[in-house]
């Protein structure tokens, strides 16, 4: 069983370094810095909520729910967070590519990713015409994670995973 693990921390790492470093151009350092506020607490609580006040229904049903969803998501984030403390990439691996004002809080699972994921998804599943939309910007938040540096592969679906799975329940269980 560690030789897998070990097998598969590998590969995790050459996949990062391969998005991290041979990917870096200054295109994708302009876009995805700014798109990966995306996931961010300050976009998806205000666009939920925004959607949910403004929007008519069913939209606005779907903002709430995704509202619910984001806040409910950050219960297992915070405590894998606690549970398994990774430390981000920048910080284990010195020649990682990363931008001003990188986290220092642990890795594992990344928390714009499960936030993105679990905002999107509400979406997804009420309305799956917008799915040719959303989820393409939700899987460019995870990859941007990854892309500054900030998180492992796994982190990123470990996030994706979180936030989708809490979706589902949410608009499962939406009265």
């Amino acid at each position: 069983m560690d030789r897998l693990f070990v097998r598969l921390q590998a590969m995790e790492q050459k996949i990062f370094i391969w998005i991290n470093g041979r990917l870096h151009n200054r295109f994708l350092n302009f876009w995805l810095y700014y798109l990966t506020h995306l996931g961010g607490a300050t976009f998806t609580i205000t666009a939920s909520l925004f959607i949910g006040f403004i929007a008519p229904e069913p939209w606005g049903s779907a903002g709430y729910m995704a509202f619910t969803a984001l806040a409910i998501s950050h219960i297992p984030v915070a405590a894998a967070k606690k549970l398994y403390p990774r430390i981000r990439p920048y910080l284990a691996m010195p020649e990682t590519n990363t931008f001003r004002n990188p986290l220092s809080d642990h890795s594992f699972p990344s928390g714009h990713t499960t936030a993105i994921f679990s905002v999107t998804m509400p979406f997804m599943f009420t309305f799956p015409e917008v799915t040719i939309l959303l989820l393409p910007v939700a899987c460019i938040v995870g990859f941007s994670r990854i892309y500054l540096g900030l998180h492992y592969p796994s982190d990123v679906l470990a996030g994706a995973i979180i936030g989708t799975s809490v979706a589902f329940g949410t608009v499962a269980l939406w009265p």
